[in-house]
């Protein structure tokens, strides 16, 4: 395929990686060299088959709507946008494209949320929780989008609403942490990224799925597809 990966930081780099790895021809394009999406016009992308977004949240809404005028594909890694879901999902349903979004593209930070949702229960049961996340000290969104969608998916499950700590220090990767405590034992769940690849797997497994797919999708409810 014929994948643009917008961005050029440290994951979207890694995500044109392997991409190339995967024999795909992988075209890129940073902030700088697409400003208010000017850059993604109908012409641009005519040989494109999925667009791959890992900006920054104050883009990322730019992007989709450029793509959709395009009836482009795309994939969205970027976080910070949420609060826009339903215009977005407006825009897919009248473009007709295929959209497919994710806090986090790691399996194994989905299988994670997985089994945080069975945990999720101790907290009908006189439990408390919390969540704590630690990322590298030049991450600019706190708290991250992964713990976000692990207090929501929380929240859906139980009821509860857990509080989120956020540690920006070092180069960490990225940890996220589950804490549920009772006066009798304590539950321990942790997902500790050793590097990004997991990441950039997981969006191009995302954006092969994708190819020649319409509407609105959560990487969440269809990772064990690919």
């Amino acid at each position: 395929m014929h994948l643009l990966v917008l961005g050029c930081g440290k994951t979207g780099s890694l995500v044109a990686e392997v991409a190339r790895e995967r024999r795909h021809h992988v075209h890129t394009m940073s902030s700088a060299d697409n400003p208010g999406a000017s850059a993604l016009t109908p012409h641009a992308l005519k040989a494109i088959d999925v667009v791959i977004d890992f900006t920054v949240a104050q883009a990322v809404l730019a992007n989709i709507e450029a793509c959709a005028r395009a009836g482009k594909n795309i994939v969205v890694g970027t976080t910070g946008w949420y609060d826009q879901m339903d215009r977005v999902h407006k825009i897919v349903s009248e473009s007709r494209i295929g959209f497919l979004y994710a806090a986090n593209f790691s399996i194994g930070v989905n299988l994670f949320f997985d089994i945080a949702r069975s945990a999720a229960a101790a907290l009908g049961h006189n439990y408390s929780g919390q969540i704590f996340e630690r990322h590298h000290k030049e991450k600019k969104d706190a708290p991250s989008g992964t713990a976000i969608a692990l207090q929501k998916l929380i929240a859906a499950m139980s009821g509860a609403e857990v509080e989120i700590t956020s540690f920006r220090e070092g180069d960490v990767v990225g940890m996220h942490e589950l804490l549920l405590n009772s006066e009798n034992d304590r539950i321990y769940l942790c997902h500790d990224a050793a590097s990004r690849r997991g990441f950039a797997e997981g969006a191009v497994l995302a954006a092969e799925w994708l190819a020649g797919k319409t509407g609105f999708f959560d990487f969440k409810e269809i990772w064990r597809e690919l």
